[in-house]
């Protein structure tokens, strides 16, 4: 797996300034993206999976720097569990690596169509080269949804990912997931509690 290109780079990030919708690799499936604070965007997308808003959406990070204006209500203890556990994240991944979202309460900073009917937002620092370097070229967090209309497999690759949804989506950008199949757990960070 590696970073993507200069060329596929400013193509897609084109398309999200532009508050369109891309496809790319993330760890275990295909992954649809999008501006998480453009609302037509979020629509668009939602659209596209036929998603309801209530459900709410994942964000993915470059780093915990990119997550900053989401973790001023944590405590010195929760701050600490999210700290290694992208620490931990950051390691070379061993053969029963699965990465985690965490569910960290939510506050000003995110839209409700991205917390959806919850009163916390999910989010995930990826280790997967194509996000983090997307991520970190956008300058912030993206969306993060798995590639598949709603109750439809997800897309663990791209030529399954153009099935689905084919001219709808401007870019795909070339890759592959780190571990197919492998979803991310999901943990709530106030109450330990493992959702997935």
């Amino acid at each position: 797996m590696s970073a993507p290109g200069r060329w596929q780079l400013e193509k897609a990030l084109s398309a999200l300034k532009h508050g369109e919708v891309i496809a790319y690799p993330t760890e275990g499936v295909w992954g649809l993206g999008c501006d998480p604070f453009n609302a037509d965007a979020v629509d668009r997308l939602l659209a596209l999976k036929n998603r309801p808003m209530d459900k709410g959406l994942i964000l993915v990070a470059a780093n915990l720097n990119q997550l900053s204006p989401l973790l001023s209500s944590l405590s010195d203890a929760q701050l600490s569990q999210l700290k290694q556990s992208v620490s931990s994240d950051n390691t070379k991944p061993s053969a029963d690596y699965r990465p985690t979202t965490w569910l960290i309460p939510a506050n000003g900073h995110i839209p409700y169509w991205i917390t959806g009917a919850h009163d916390t937002v999910a989010v995930r620092i990826s280790k997967h080269p194509m996000v983090a370097a997307l991520c970190q070229a956008f300058g912030g967090m993206i969306v993060s949804t798995s590639a598949n209309p709603t109750k439809q497999a997800p897309a663990l690759t791209q030529l399954a990912t153009r099935h689905y949804f084919g001219k709808q989506i401007p870019v795909y950008l070339s890759g592959k997931v780190n571990r197919s199949g492998v979803t991310s757990a999901i943990r709530d960070l106030v109450t330990g509690d493992v959702l997935r």
